[in-house]
């Protein structure tokens, strides 16, 4: 059962490709009215999950339920409630902009003045009002990336799943996007987003679900996880002597709690500390009685790519071996 506040929910999802773990058991629920952002690098999973809440794929095993509707037994009910926007823009190039949006409206089933009136005004809320009357190959990847959006919310879906929407684009029009989806959420959609962004997720997500592998490694608010990193602070320091790491590393060790982390290939300790800075004259003061000189020393917040490092051992830029490169990752 699903109580009325809860948008998606899935109980032991999986989905298999031969003996490959796509999906491997995923238990989720995103409230109503939220962003939720599935974080994970290539091949982790994210865009088989948006399939299958899409009803683009069956399930393996589980099931899935979006605004209380089952995804395989009542399919076409998830598709009336949904948008989406997949990883590459689906719009006709040989439409303009604007016949592209009231093609949508009509196929579903909106008056012909009705759908070209909501062409319109969505062309005015992403900007592409003097472009609509423009054939779509003319437009810039951004463009084409807003329009795309724009199309997946012509029917006004109460949720809306974006596979990762802003890959690929300019700073300029991921923060132009981004200022969209605030303003969805704040008229009360449900936004289900999968990134490899780190920023794009600690800025928009009301939650956020680390996928590695085909399962939740980490589910909470962007705080939430930044605290599994063991500290309030990290410490990032660099040696004089690269050949001192391990000696330094094991001076440090107890200060981070077991969550010392050392980057061989660039010589540079992490280290988590808990309470703010007050323990950097201590890291000085050890490094300097073993004669080990430091060359450079910062102070930062977590971040949630230092979160993902700490979870999986390795950051969103690094692959998996999952997945292939038909049926999405």
């Amino acid at each position: 059962m699903m109580n009325n506040t809860i948008a998606v929910k899935t109980q032991g999802l999986k989905k298999y490709f031969g003996k490959i773990k796509a999906l491997d058991g995923i238990n989720l629920e995103v409230r109503k009215g939220t962003v939720i952002a599935l974080l994970g690098p290539n091949g982790a999973g994210k865009t088989t999950f948006i399939r299958i809440l899409a009803t683009l794929m069956k399930p393996d095993g589980g099931w899935a339920k979006v605004s209380g509707y089952d995804v395989v037994q009542e399919a076409a009910k998830v598709r009336s409630v949904i948008g989406l926007t997949g990883q590459y823009a689906a719009v006709d190039e040989n439409l303009t902009g604007a016949e592209n949006l009231e093609m949508v409206g009509q196929l579903h089933h909106l008056r012909k003045a009705d759908a070209r009136s909501r062409a319109y005004d969505l062309l005015d809320v992403f900007d592409l009002k003097d472009a609509s009357r423009r054939l779509v190959r003319t437009y810039s990847g951004g463009m084409r990336r807003r329009l795309d959006l724009a199309a997946s919310l012509v029917a006004r879906p109460p949720i809306l799943f974006l596979d990762e929407p802003t890959a690929g684009l300019d700073p300029r029009s991921r923060l132009g996007l981004w200022d969209i989806i605030t303003s969805l959420v704040e008229e009360g959609t449900t936004v289900f987003l999968t990134t490899q962004y780190l920023e794009e997720a600690d800025r928009l997500a009301d939650g956020i679900a680390v996928l590695d592998n085909g399962i939740i490694i980490k589910e909470g608010t962007s705080l939430e996880l930044k605290r599994c990193c063991g500290g309030d602070v990290l410490v990032q320091l660099s040696l004089t002597d690269r050949a001192q790491i391990q000696t330094a590393a094991q001076i440090l060790d107890d200060l981070g709690d077991g969550r010392l982390r050392i980057m061989d290939d660039i010589g540079r300790i992490t280290l988590p500390l808990s309470g703010g800075t007050y323990m950097l004259p201590e890291i000085v003061r050890r490094l300097d009685t073993g004669h080990i000189a430091i060359s450079d020393l910062s102070v930062r917040q977590p971040t949630l790519d230092d979160v993902f490092l700490a979870l999986t051992g390795r950051s969103t830029e690094e692959s998996t071996d999952v997945t292939h490169t038909t049926n999405g990752t």
